[in-house]
């Protein structure tokens, strides 16, 4: 810095400029060559204002003494005990290309990555003349010293365009906030399973709101949920082309007896498990032995007779969103012929049928 200063590659370069750099040399980690920049605390140390702060760690990033590791932000880290703390920002030190030529160093590499391997004759001989000078420096700097504006703290003034602008790294150290490395990598996205991997346009996310809002009456266990997290949650049974009523009669079913704490989480996680079942069970379908699945067996199914009228879609429905109050009804069914009871209720009212007749002891209502 004392020969960045008085070799005048910048006008504004003054001793305050080195008292700056001297505060952050102090604090700097040398293994990485990083230092906060602590604008403050610096204002304080250094007995100056915090625009004269500013102003010179500027003139230290156009001489290519500074460069931006990391902008700082307002944002609050939110640490335990503390009430307020933003994002500090982070200096590297670098040295400009001007004072490894002039100072005779052979680098390797390029930028804020460039390393001395050796020195040149010129730089071994200006070497020889600095050791042999009274002062340890290469260059006095009392012409700086005497005309120090330290005391003055004018308004920050704008960027001077006669003044070259140094590059640390192949690129201008005028660095936009957006393009400032993060602390650390974005989590790669998973893809969804639960039938919305596609992405869903406004007119979609409204119906899926608008079928929760006529849901979450009819399920007493999901009223504490907000309407965007169930919409998101019963997505899978909405592209399925359930309407409101059936949706409801799934959620019935599915915590029955009992509130979950987080509705739309609970949703989520029982259609996931109901989807790795039903892979579970194809699967197994494929291996097992099936004389249904016989040709001359189906053709002698078509063939016979048919004694009533089928099962239609709105019968099940009906049966399984009414149902639940007349169990028992339910349970003697299923005792008389569990394939149609299964057919007609469903499993899990089924199941809860089953379980409210193994558990009663009395006549039923």
């Amino acid at each position: 810095m004392t020969w960045l200063v008085g070799a005048g590659l910048h006008p504004r370069a003054t001793e305050t400029t080195r008292t700056v750099a001297r505060d952050l040399a102090a604090r700097m980690d040398y293994r990485l060559g990083l230092v906060l920049y602590d604008l403050q605390g610096t204002a304080t140390r250094c007995g100056v204002s915090t625009a004269t702060v500013k102003r010179h760690v500027r003139v230290l990033r156009e001489l290519g003494a500074l460069a931006w590791h990391r902008h700082g932000t307002k944002r609050n880290l939110r640490l335990p005990g503390r009430p307020y703390t933003a994002t500090a920002t982070i200096y590297a030190a670098t040295v400009p290309a001007a004072y490894d030529e002039a100072m005779g160093h052979r680098l390797t590499g390029r930028g804020y990555r460039a390393r001395v391997t050796g020195v040149t004759d010129e730089g071994r001989a200006l070497a020889a003349r600095t050791a042999a000078r009274p002062h340890p420096h290469p260059v006095d700097n009392e012409a700086a010293r005497e005309s120090d504006w330290a005391h003055r703290a004018p308004h920050s003034s704008g960027r001077h365009h006669n003044v070259s602008t140094a590059d640390p790294d192949g690129c201008l150290n005028y660095t936009s906030r957006t393009c400032a490395p993060r602390a650390r990598a974005a989590a790669p996205r998973r893809p969804r399973n639960d039938g919305s991997r596609s992405r869903r346009s406004p007119w979609q996310v409204a119906r899926d709101i608008r079928i929760a809002r006529q849901v979450r009456p009819l399920v007493r266990w999901t009223q504490p949920e907000g309407l965007r997290r169930l919409a998101f949650a019963l997505r899978p049974l909405i592209d399925r082309g359930l309407e409101a009523h059936d949706i409801a009669a799934e959620l019935i079913g599915m915590a029955a007896g009992w509130r979950p704490a987080r509705p739309a989480a609970y949703v989520t996680a029982a259609l996931a498990r109901d989807r790795c079942a039903e892979t579970a069970r194809r699967a197994d379908a494929g291996l097992a032995a099936d004389p249904a699945a016989h040709q001359e067996w189906q053709r002698w199914l078509n063939s016979r007779p048919s004694e009533e009228p089928a099962r239609t879609e709105g019968d099940r429905r009906h049966a399984r969103l009414y149902a639940w109050d007349r169990w028992y009804e339910v349970a003697a069914h299923y005792d008389d012929d569990p394939d149609d009871a299964l057919d007609l209720y469903g499993t899990r009212l089924c199941a809860y049928a089953v379980k409210r007749a193994a558990h009663a002891t009395g006549s039923p209502p």
